[in-house]
């Protein structure tokens, strides 16, 4: 038998473990360590920016491979990104947002032809998970705007800081008061 629980409440999920640990010895118990569009936005949001636009690039702008020295001549060193990219895995586990055993989704390729020097000459995401982190990329992306949006506020309404008769005090003059103490 196989169950799938998503989206249940910390009670329950205390009761259903205490009845596997009851019956530990008559279950297999493997946890799901697939890529899902919740997962990989889960990854991509803990992401800085550089790696992010890393992920980006191999995800969206290579269809699932970019070439390192692409990479290097967006983001310069690749070592801050990957770097990112693999601690963001790590993480995810001890926070609970993914299973243990998860594999990282961007690995490196290397060249087949000169295994003793290890420089990286891309990096891919398998083809399974490229349709996977599209999805997650749009949810992230802002969407465009199709027009006005009645409560944005316009610089005409809002000002661009304090006017002059404001009553705010100055960095000054409370500098000035404490001198004067």
């Amino acid at each position: 038998m196989r169950i799938t629980i998503e989206g249940a409440s910390e009670e329950f999920e205390r009761k259903l473990l205490a009845l596997l640990a009851e019956h530990r010895h008559e279950l297999a118990v493997t946890a799901d360590t697939g890529w899902t569009v919740e997962r990989a936005e889960r990854y991509l949001r803990s992401l800085p920016a550089g790696a992010r636009r890393f992920a980006e690039m191999v995800v969206a702008d290579g269809d699932g491979y970019a070439d390192a020295d692409t990479l290097r001549s967006v983001l310069g060193k690749l070592n801050g990104p990957t770097v990112a990219l693999s601690r963001a895995i790590p993480r995810g586990v001890k926070a609970g947002w993914w299973p243990e055993g998860t594999r990282a989704p961007v690995t490196v390729v290397y060249d087949p032809d000169n295994p003793s020097w290890q420089k990286a000459i891309g990096y891919e995401v398998s083809r399974g998970n490229v349709p996977v982190f599209r999805a997650a990329l749009a949810r992230l992306s802002p969407g465009t705007w199709g027009g006005d949006a009645p409560s944005a506020p316009t610089p005409a309404t809002v000002g661009t800081g304090w006017a002059a008769m404001d009553d705010v005090p100055r960095a000054l003059d409370i500098l000035e008061e404490g001198e004067d103490r």
